[in-house]
C-alpha cells in the first residue's frame, strides 16, 4: 500500500487557491481529494485585511489563518506540507513577479493588482511544474476570464454547488387521474395511504395536488402519521392565499410541527408577506418574532458610504419588510384591536425588523426567526443560522435563488439552493417553491417578460 506522501507525489494538479474561495469557504483548502493546492503570498496578505470584524468572511478569513498555522507547526510553508483533511500538499507561493522573457500578468493587463499576481504564480508553477495541470480556483468570474485569456485552466469553486438547478426540489408534486372513489374517500376521510395516489416513500412534508377531471385536492405527506393528508386552506392576518403553492406555504409556516421552512420564488409570489402573516398568526406561540435580512449596499459599497447614523443607515434595506408589516396592517381599519396589536408588538420589540447582522452570536430560543432575501447568503451562513436554535425555535428562509446580490455567490452556490437540495428529507422541514406571481398584472409582466 503507498504511504500518503508517495500518493502526493503522484498528483496530477495543482490548485491555486484565490482570496474568494477561502472567504467563501475557510476548510477549501481540503476539497480537492490527493491534489496539490497553493496558496499565492498575496492571498494571505488580503486574508490580513479581512480577519477583523464580525461578518461572515471575517470569520472565514480568521479560519483559515489558523488552520494554516496549524498545519505549518515544524515547517516552512515554502515546503510542500501535507493536508491533515486531505491526500494532497500545500504550500504559499513567494514568486509572484512574472516570469523572465515570458508573460507577466501585470505587463499584459498594465497594472499591478493582486489579482495579477495570483496569476503571474499559476504562470510560475506551470513553468515548474510541466508534467501537472495547473488550476486556478476562484469565484470571481473576470479573474477566471482574465487566466483563461492568458492560458491558464480556471474553474469555479464547486464544492457545496448544486449541479442542476431544474433537478432542485420543488416541494410538490402534482398528481393527475386521481380515481374519484378516493377522492369522495379523501373528502370523507381527510386522509389516505401514499399507496393509494401511486407513491412510494414520499419526502416528509412534501406536498401534493391531486386531481382529475372534476376536482382537485390540496394534500400533503404527515410524517408522523404517514398518511397523505387533506389540507384546508386558511387565512392569516386576513392574508388569503391566491393559488395552491401559496396554501402550502402557509400550511408549513402554521404547522407546528414543522421548526424549519424555505419559500423559494420570483419576486412578487408571496413569500415574505406570507411569513410575516403566518408568523403573526402564531404571535402567541412564541416570545417574540424576527425579521431580518442581509445588508446588501448597492454595488457592493461600504455602508458606511451613506450619511447619518446608524438607525437611518439602515433604514432604506429595511423598508421592503416594513412595506410587508404595513400591508399586513392596513387589512384592517385603525380602530380594530389587530392593528392596534401590530403597533404594541413593534413597540415592545416582540416584533423586530433588523439587519441579519444584528442576530450573529445570539441564541434564538422562543423565536419566529424569518430571513428574508436568503439566497444571498453563503451555506455557511445558514448553517450558523440554524445551529443558533434553540428550544421552540422556528425559522422560516425566503428568497429567489435567481436574483444574487452578492459577489462570488449565484443560484448554483448559494445558501439557500444548498439548503433546499440538502435537508430535505427529514421530518422537521418543508420546502414550496412558489411560481405564480400575485402582485399585480404589471409585476408579472415583468417576471415574464423582462
Amino acid at each position: 500500500m503507498l504511504k500518503k506522501n508517495q500518493k502526493a507525489s503522484k498528483t496530477k494538479k495543482i490548485f491555486v487557491l484565490d482570496t474568494s474561495v477561502i472567504l467563501y469557504n475557510h476548510n477549501s483548502i481540503n476539497s480537492f481529494e490527493n491534489n496539490d493546492v497553493a496558496i499565492p503570498i498575496t492571498v494571505l496578505e488580503e486574508l490580513d485585511n479581512f480577519k477583523k470584524g464580525n461578518d461572515t468572511i471575517n470569520f472565514e478569513a480568521r479560519e483559515f489563518i489558523r488552520i494554516i498555522d496549524k498545519l505549518s507547526v515544524n515547517h516552512t510553508l515554502q515546503d510542500w506540507v501535507e493536508l491533515q483533511e486531505a491526500e494532497g500538499r500545500f504550500r504559499v507561493v513567494m514568486n509572484e513577479n512574472g516570469r523572465s522573457g515570458k508573460v507577466d500578468a501585470n505587463k499584459v493587463f498594465g497594472e499591478n493588482k493582486a489579482d495579477h499576481r495570483i496569476l503571474n504564480v499559476a504562470l510560475t508553477l506551470t513553468d515548474e511544474n510541466p508534467d501537472k495541470k495547473i488550476v486556478l480556483v476562484s469565484k470571481d468570474v473576470n479573474l477566471r476570464l482574465k487566466a483563461k485569456a492568458l492560458n491558464i485552466c480556471a474553474e469555479d469553486f464547486e464544492t457545496g454547488k448544486i449541479k442542476n438547478l431544474d433537478e432542485l426540489y420543488t416541494g410538490k408534486t402534482v398528481i393527475n387521474n386521481i380515481n374519484p372513489e378516493l377522492v369522495d374517500k379523501i373528502y370523507q376521510k381527510g386522509f389516505c395511504e401514499p399507496a393509494e395516489i401511486g407513491v412510494k416513500n414520499p419526502y416528509p412534508n412534501h406536498y401534493f395536488i391531486l386531481k382529475n377531471e372534476k376536482t382537485s385536492i390540496l394534500t400533503f405527506f404527515n410524517p408522523v402519521s404517514g398518511q397523505i393528508e387533506r389540507i384546508e386552506k386558511r387565512s392569516a392576518y386576513r392574508i388569503t392565499p391566491r393559488n395552491a403553492e401559496q396554501v402550502f406555504a402557509l400550511h408549513a409556516i402554521l404547522n407546528p410541527a414543522i421548526k424549519l421552512v424555505t419559500l423559494q420564488g420570483v419576486a412578487g409570489t408571496g413569500k415574505t408577506l406570507l411569513a410575516l402573516a403566518g408568523s403573526l398568526e402564531m404571535k402567541r406561540e412564541f416570545k417574540q418574532i424576527y425579521l431580518a435580512r442581509p445588508v446588501v449596499p448597492l454595488s457592493n459599497k461600504d455602508i458606511g458610504y451613506l450619511p447619518g447614523d446608524i438607525k437611518s443607515k439602515l433604514n432604506p434595506y429595511m423598508e421592503p419588510l416594513w412595506d410587508n408589516l404595513k400591508m399586513i396592517q392596513n387589512q384592517y381599519g385603525e380602530k380594530d384591536k389587530e392593528f392596534r396589536n401590530i403597533n404594541e408588538l413593534v413597540e415592545n420589540e416582540k416584533l423586530v425588523i433588523t439587519p441579519l447582522a444584528y442576530i450573529r452570536g445570539r441564541s434564538l430560543s422562543n423565536i419566529c426567526f424569518i430571513v428574508d432575501e436568503a439566497q444571498n447568503l453563503t451555506p455557511h451562513e445558514v448553517k450558523t443560522i440554524i445551529t443558533r436554535a434553540g428550544e421552540n425555535t422556528k425559522i422560516i428562509f425566503t428568497g429567489d435563488i435567481y436574483q444574487i446580490d452578492t459577489p462570488y455567490l449565484d443560484s448554483h452556490s448559494n445558501g439557500l439552493s444548498h439548503l433546499i437540495d440538502k435537508i430535505k428529507q427529514h421530518p422537521i422541514y418543508a420546502h414550496i417553491r412558489l411560481e405564480k406571481g400575485e402582485r399585480s398584472e404589471l409585476a408579472n409582466l415583468a417576471n415574464t417578460l423582462l
